[in-house]
């Protein structure tokens, strides 16, 4: 295995394990470690420095969500009452999708933040903003205390079963992301009983506005709008899981008519702006996906406005694509009231992006859809800001353990 953080010579399973088994020093880890926050706080600074934040504007996300400010107000929200403490699950074995190569950090952050001893197994094929972030963890380490290296630990491997069975045989909790056959291809190897899993398999998400809504709203928020549906969709590709693959209008059809079409145009200019390249093989994947769609009998028609941006107008809500088309191909359909994408949604549905409805509605669709999917319900813009509570989970729980005490 080769190290990755903290960098060094290649490894063997058995030598990673027995270090990490060892007593760190100051002490073990406990839940809200300073040694560890004042680690993730100096880590946070190098992906907020311009460079990176320019080159890798996701990571910019990323380092908010590490502020000093932004992790304590993490940690109380996990205060226990009076006889109920909180520790560390122990090890956490972590299998990150190559596709969002940065997902692991968050997943890994929150579980360090927990007291626990962490493997992250990243991806051969990660590049990009992995190698920063990757980069930006060892420069941090050189300032950090001792015990951050001799409790974290990130490897590269190529796929190698008996090693993804020894780290799952020695963990407390096994963190799997990425599609359904790769889920359940590590779940094969089997847990410790007293072991879990928690996974986040293939989800699919959309977008929905309001057309009263949009006619309400200024030209300068119909312009945030879609900058914030370019930073939803065409970062990672619009492979992540809570980019939008569907946009829903949600109103009277002739008002839904003009406001596809004018968002359609502040798009397009977002996307001039921003000075997108679609490589020549992604525009091929986009034709190939839309003419799918529509030679199966789910589209009606097709635009192609350059290779950044295909709308796929479908032949009704229900026949929405959940399958990954290619960056910057949207399905559009028209639906007369909220509550009628009730129907439409499934348990793998992850998050809605909303723009121009109250509280209430948002509310209300909740309780209609009463968890049988949807599990985030988000602003244009938010899609893809990562929290402490995702897919359902409330993560510093999953990632900790309940001791009850009573003299």
């Amino acid at each position: 295995m080769k190290r990755r953080f903290p960098a060094g010579p290649d490894t063997n399973v058995d030598d990673l394990l027995a270090g990490l088994a060892s007593e760190p020093e100051g002490g073990r880890l406990k839940v809200g470690d300073e040694r560890i926050v004042d680690f993730l706080v100096s880590f946070a600074r190098k992906l907020l420095a311009p460079a990176t934040a320019r080159r890798y504007p996701e990571l910019a996300s990323l380092g908010f969500f590490l502020r000093r400010g932004e992790i304590a107000k993490v940690l109380r929200a996990v205060e226990t009452n009076p006889g109920v403490l909180r520790f560390p699950r122990g090890m956490v074995f972590h299998v990150p999708p190559a596709n969002v190569d940065t997902i692991f950090v968050y997943s890994w952050a929150l579980s360090a933040l927990a007291g626990n001893r962490n493997v992250v197994r990243i991806s051969p094929r990660s590049a990009g903003a992995a190698e920063a972030v990757v980069e930006a963890l060892n420069a941090a380490l050189a300032d950090a205390h001792p015990a951050v290296a001799q409790t974290q630990v990130m490897v590269t491997y190529d796929r190698d079963d008996k090693i993804t069975a020894a780290l799952s045989a020695a963990c407390d909790l096994r963190v799997i992301w990425g599609g359904d056959r790769a889920v359940t291809e590590v779940r094969k190897m089997p847990l410790a009983p007293h072991s879990r899993d928690v996974t986040f398999p293939d989800r699919a998400s959309f977008a929905a506005i309001s057309v009263a809504g949009w006619e309400a709203a200024t030209p300068e928020q119909r312009r945030d709008v879609a900058v914030g549906f370019y930073n939803d969709s065409y970062w990672f590709d619009q492979a992540a899981c809570a980019s939008p693959r569907a946009l829903f209008w949600v109103g009277d059809e002739k008002g839904a008519e003009a406001g596809r079409e004018e968002f359609r145009r502040l798009l397009i200019d977002v996307v001039a702006q921003k000075e997108l390249v679609v490589e020549p093989a992604m525009a091929v994947q986009k034709r190939v996906s839309a003419y799918g769609v529509a030679a199966d009998g789910h589209a009606t028609s097709i635009r192609f406005d350059g290779n950044a941006v295909a709308t796929l107008e479908l032949t009704s809500p229900g026949e929405v694509p959940r399958e990954w088309l290619g960056v910057g191909t949207f399905p559009l359909a028209t639906l007369p009231s909220l509550d009628a994408l009730v129907s439409l949604v499934e348990r793998k549905d992850q998050t809605l992006s909303v723009f121009g409805f109250s509280q209430q509605e948002l509310e209300d669709l909740a309780h209609d859809l009463a968890g049988r999917g949807i599990d985030r319900i988000v602003p244009f813009g938010s899609a893809l800001t990562f929290s402490e509570r995702w897919d359902g989970y409330d993560l510093l729980a999953e990632f900790t353990r309940l001791v009850t005490v009573q003299a």
